[in-house]
């Protein structure tokens, strides 16, 4: 946020200089837009060219040519934008610097960094006297201090919001909101020169994102292509004898977010992946033996959503695969058994509901699959949470077929939670009606 110094101190020039050269740019895009619709566009409707490569190729050319187009109503609506920020700031100079010459006219000095004082360097001896031994004198004195500076805060925090709104104007202006043009991150052919009414569009979303009395949360994380590969050594510590790993990524990316009011909670992620990567781990100790390997190549995505009410929830999830993968894994602990393994080459899709009332829950899940595979699996046990869940998949597709899978688990802690929670509630109902009952006799 800009500070009264530097309101004061800088160039506002440069804003109206930014905007002449914004208009530069969109006559050259004009320069451009006509070269390509001449040399580029007009090869696909000569009679050399015909056919479905002709139709494709014009399709493409004439969204590179939007482009061009987008890109001058873009530049125009920047130098709009400029130019209407330079006139606000302005305005709002002018009118600081106005009521800083009053405060001085009435006696007060304004420093550099917006801090006013009383000057007294234009008092007389008697008046001296008068401020350091009347208290009148000095209750007026701070009451004229403080409203000066009121009045000083007030244009600061004028110039301060005005200095958000051209900013949000400047955010969104670059912003492609037409998702039929062809492209998703191309030149926003709707915008417009308007800062107050790009602030009127901010608020809106913020209604519409921000319901009152519900709490967001949300994160976001993208990778870029990478490569790589580890391997460990034996480790007494946790009984593993070995694994490793290697991958070859393309690209990945999460979101995760929730939105919370009262006993309500939704909440939401989605992540998608493209690459290949193998691993392989093996262990043994006094928990139990384990191994597992896996192998993929290709693409993948899921989204999973969720709303809770107290004690009681439900959950859904969709996701989906191209490409082939491989998994075995097998192994027995104290606290359960797991045996599965996986074959896949293809494409397949699919999603899973399920319910959790009082840390009692069951699902269901079904998978299409287009292309040769195999999948079984056979879980029962603690998981990470403490709850005992028992769980079986199984799938077969020669060419075309699918997988289906069930679960059931039930969480001690939280059945034991619920049934204190209902109890307390029957008890406190019971008191009440005692309560009732003692009132009336």
């Amino acid at each position: 946020m800009p500070t009264y110094h530097e309101i004061m101190t800088t160039d506002l020039s440069a804003l109206t200089t930014a905007a002449e050269r914004w208009d530069g740019m969109a006559k050259e895009f004009h320069k451009q837009e006509v070269a390509y619709q001449r040399d580029v566009c007009g090869i696909t409707l000569g009679p050399g060219w015909s056919g479905q490569s002709a139709d494709a190729a014009n399709g493409r050319f004439n969204t590179t040519l939007k482009q061009f187009q987008a890109a001058q109503v873009e530049a125009k609506a920047v130098a709009s934008l400029l130019r209407e920020a330079h006139t606000d700031f302005t305005n709002i100079r002018k009118k600081l610097a106005s009521a800083r010459a009053d405060a001085v006219k009435a006696g007060m000095a304004v420093s550099e960094g917006g801090v006013v004082s009383y000057d007294t360097t234009k008092l007389s001896e008697g008046e001296r006297t008068a401020l350091h031994h009347d208290p009148d004198y000095q209750e007026s004195v701070g009451k004229a201090k403080a409203s000066w500076q009121a009045e000083i805060n007030r244009l600061v925090k004028e110039m301060c919001d005005t200095d958000s709104e051209v900013e949000n104007a400047l955010t969104r202006v670059v912003i492609d909101s037409d998702l039929s043009d062809g492209t998703l991150t191309g030149f926003n052919s709707q915008a417009h020169g308007d800062i107050k009414t790009y602030e009127d569009e901010a608020k809106r979303e913020a209604a519409q994102t921000k319901p009152d009395g519900w709490k967001s949360e949300g994160k976001t994380e993208t990778s870029g292509p990478g490569v790589g590969a580890s391997a460990k050594g034996p480790d007494a510590g946790s009984g593993k004898l070995g694994e490793a790993e290697a991958h070859a990524d393309l690209g990945s990316a999460s979101a995760e977010g929730s939105l919370t009011r009262g006993p309500w909670k939704l909440d939401g992620k989605a992540e998608a992946y493209s690459g290949a990567k193998v691993s392989a781990e093996g262990g043994v100790s006094q928990d139990g033996i384990e191994g597992s390997a896996s192998a993929f190549a290709g693409g993948e995505g899921s989204a999973e959503g969720g709303v809770s009410l107290g004690p009681a929830g439900v959950s859904a999830k969709a996701e989906g695969m191209v490409g082939a993968e491989a998994n075995a894994d097998a192994g027995v602990t104290k606290d359960g058994v797991h045996v599965g393994g996986e074959a896949f080459a293809g494409a397949k899709g699919g999603g899973e509901i399920g319910a959790d009332v009082g840390g009692v829950s069951a699902g269901f899940s079904a998978e299409g699959w287009a292309g040769p595979g195999a999948e079984a699996s056979l879980d029962f046990g603690k998981n990470q949470q403490g709850a005992w869940e028992f769980s079986t998949k199984v799938g077969l597709s020669p060419a075309l077929g699918g997988e289906v899978g069930v679960n059931f688990s039930v969480d001690p802690d939280k059945v034991v939670h619920t049934a204190g929670d209902l109890a307390d509630a029957v008890g406190d109902g019971v008191h009440s009606l005692g309560n009732a009952i003692t009132s009336v006799f």
